[in-house]
C-alpha cells in the first residue's frame, strides 16, 4: 500500500520534520505525469477551493496537489501549506488524511488511532504523546506497531518482546533499558540478539557469548571485558578469533599461534613479538599447551615385560 512518506525511512532518519522549501530539483520522474485525482478523473484547478493559494505559487496541478492521488504531491502541498492541514482531517483519501495528520495541530489526533488505515494511524502514533499510544503496539498492523515501538519506553515495550514480526522487536530493542534486555537475549532472530549483544550491560554478556550465530558472538568479542575474552580464544568462527586475537592480553595470545587461519597467527605473532618477555614464545619448539614439565627425579612408569626378551636370573 502507497504511502505519503516511508515509515522505516521516517524511523531511521529520526525526524517527521518536512524540508521548509520544495526545489525543482526535489521532483522525481514520476512528477511530471498526468493529474489525477483519488476518483481517477483528471484534475482541475478551476473546481479547486485554493485558486488564491495557486496565484501565489504555494500549489501547483502535478507538483503540489491536495486533490491529486500521488501521496507526494499532497505532501507537498502541505509542506507548503500547514496552516490548511486541520481541514483534510477527515477527507475520504487516506492519503489525504495520513499527509494531514503530518502537519495538523496535535490536539486533534486521538481519533486517528481509529483510523481504517494503517497509514493514518502511524502517522498520528509518531507524533501523539507516549501516554495516548500504549494500545497501539498491539495494534493489528505492522507499520503501526513499529511507529508505537519507536516511540514508547521503559517497560511499555514489554509487549513488543513477543510480536512476530522482528522488526517490532529490534525497534523495541534499540530503546529498551538495558536492565531488560536479558529478558530477549534468547530471540529466535540473530539480528534482533545483535541488538540485545550491543547494548546488554556487559556483567549479562557472556552468557551470549555462547550464541549460535558467529555474528553475534563477534559483537560479545568486540564488548568484553578483556579478562574474560578467553573464554572465545577457541571459537569456532575466524571472525570471533580474530577480534580476540585483537583485543586479549599478550600473555594469552599462544593458542592463537597456531590458529589455522594466518591472519590470526599473523597478529598473535606481530602482538607477542612487541613484549620482550614473551619472545620465548616465538622460538622454534616452543611449547604451545603449557603443561606442567615432567619432574626428572620421578619414578618412570614401569613397562611391561617383553616375552621375547631373556629374563636375568
Amino acid at each position: 500500500m502507497p504511502g505519503p512518506a516511508n515509515l522505516r525511512a521516517s524511523l531511521s532518519i529520526g525526524s517527521l520534520a518536512p524540508p521548509a522549501v520544495i526545489a525543482e530539483d526535489d521532483f522525481g520522474p514520476d512528477d511530471f505525469g498526468q493529474a489525477i485525482d483519488w476518483k481517477g478523473s483528471p484534475v482541475k484547478c478551476r473546481e479547486c477551493d485554493h485558486q488564491a493559494i495557486n496565484a501565489m505559487g504555494l500549489c501547483a496541478k502535478g507538483k503540489a496537489c491536495i486533490r491529486d492521488r500521488r501521496a507526494r504531491r499532497v505532501e507537498r502541498f502541505l509542506q507548503e501549506n500547514p496552516g490548511l492541514a486541520d481541514q483534510y482531517l477527515d477527507h475520504p483519501y487516506f492519503e489525504v488524511r495520513a499527509g494531514a495528520a503530518r502537519h495538523a495541530n496535535l490536539f486533534l489526533l486521538p481519533p486517528l488511532l481509529k483510523d481504517p488505515e494503517a497509514e493514518v494511524r502511524a502517522m498520528a502514533t509518531l507524533r501523539l504523546p507516549e501516554e495516548k499510544i500504549r494500545k497501539m503496539i498491539e495494534d493489528e498492523d505492522v507499520d503501526v506497531r513499529i511507529a508505537a515501538a519507536s516511540r514508547l519506553q521503559g517497560r511499555d515495550l514489554l509487549p513488543a518482546m513477543g510480536d512476530n514480526e522482528y522488526m517490532v522487536r529490534i525497534t523495541a530493542v534499540r530503546r529498551m533499558p538495558p536492565e531488560l534486555l536479558p529478558l530477549v537475549r534468547h530471540d529466535p532472530d540473530a539480528e534482533v540478539r545483535a541488538w540485545v549483544a550491543r547494548r546488554i550491560d556487559k556483567p549479562a554478556l557472556p552468557d551470549m557469548g555462547f550464541d549460535p550465530d558467529p555474528s553475534v558472538r563477534r559483537i560479545v568479542a568486540e564488548r568484553l571485558p578483556l579478562p574474560q575474552l578467553a573464554m572465545l580464544i577457541a571459537d569456532s568462527d575466524a571472525g570471533v578469533r580474530l577480534i580476540v586475537a585483537e583485543r586479549i592480553a599478550e600473555e594469552e595470545l599462544e593458542p592463537l599461534l597456531d590458529d589455522p587461519e594466518e591472519p590470526i597467527r599473523d597478529i598473535a605473532r606481530q602482538r607477542i613479538g612487541q613484549v620482550e618477555s614473551l619472545h620465548y614464545l616465538l622460538e622454534p619448539g616452543r611449547r604451545v599447551v603449557a603443561f606442567p614439565a615432567p619432574d626428572a627425579d620421578a619414578e618412570a612408569p614401569s613397562r611391561s615385560p617383553n616375552p621375547d626378551e631373556e629374563t636375568n636370573p
